[in-house]
């Protein structure tokens, strides 16, 4: 009797130990877990911190040049930049091509030579260089993108890996998206986040369960950050519990074994 009372103490233990409930698992809470909630009505309202990212070495620009200007005329169609022609005998190319920022902050750039970038955003480079382009053709449209915008997500997420995008406003919840979703044994109280700041990193907790991160300068991923979502504590007990339990049953037996056989032996 004493024995089962203490199987069944255990397992029950083991039950409540491994549970996890919704408010550890709800990302932008906000005592809004129940179903009563307004329908079709702005509850709240937040002002998004958004910081326009700044152009660092090492990273890869994609230029895109296209002009009115006879092909024959052009300066920058026989650069490998994006040179194009949308007009007279051109034809619209429209290749892409990196360039990647020395660790100066410079971009090679055709008859010019190397221009400043580090620092700006996107527009301003793009400001720039078409500034530069029209006082050699005529009504050049010169685009850039960022190619390697990127960012590593670790830990308890569905598909760990380095993820790269074009689109320099990217979210933690789009970046936790893009990896697949956290795990059920996530712990997104405490995400781990390592941020590069040149020749430094940064290291800071969020907090994904709490609505007010919404208006966190934190919210939105930088350039190279690594993202490390922990484990919950039950995670260990959830992942080895049917061994635990087999060891648990098995443990039992072999005391409930012995225990009758010396029983039996001293009946006799």
């Amino acid at each position: 009797m004493l024995i089962r009372n203490i199987i069944l103490f255990v397992l029950v233990t083991i039950l409540f130990a491994s549970c996890v409930g919704n408010k550890r698992l709800v990302y932008l809470q906000k005592d809004d877990l129940h179903e009563n909630q307004p329908k079709d009505t702005v509850l709240r309202e937040y002002d998004l911190t958004y910081h326009d990212y700044k152009i660092q070495p090492q990273d890869i620009l994609s230029v895109q040049f296209k002009s009115i200007t006879e092909e024959d005329f052009d300066i920058f169609s026989d650069f490998g930049m994006g040179g194009g022609n949308i007009g007279g005998g051109g034809g619209g190319l429209v290749g892409l091509r990196g360039e990647l920022v020395d660790p100066q902050g410079h971009i090679g750039f055709p008859v010019v030579g190397k221009i400043k970038v580090q620092g700006m955003t996107i527009f301003e480079v793009q400001d720039t260089l078409q500034s530069i382009a029209e006082q050699y053709v005529e009504d050049p449209v010169v685009k850039v993108r960022l190619l390697n915008y990127r960012f590593t997500v670790l830990g308890e997420v569905n598909g760990e890996s380095v993820i790269t995008t074009q689109n320099t406003r990217v979210t933690f919840m789009e970046a936790i998206g893009m990896a697949g979703g956290l795990s059920e044994l996530a712990n997104r109280s405490n995400v781990k986040v390592i941020r590069q700041k040149g020749d430094e990193a940064e290291v800071f907790y969020v907090n994904l369960l709490e609505e007010e991160f919404l208006e966190s300068e934190k919210f939105y991923v930088y350039q190279n950050d690594i993202i490390i979502v922990p484990p919950l504590q039950q995670r260990p007990i959830r992942r080895y519990y049917s061994q635990n339990l087999s060891l648990l049953l098995s443990s039992v037996s072999a005391v409930l074994f012995i225990g009758s056989f010396f029983g039996l032996s001293a009946t006799r």
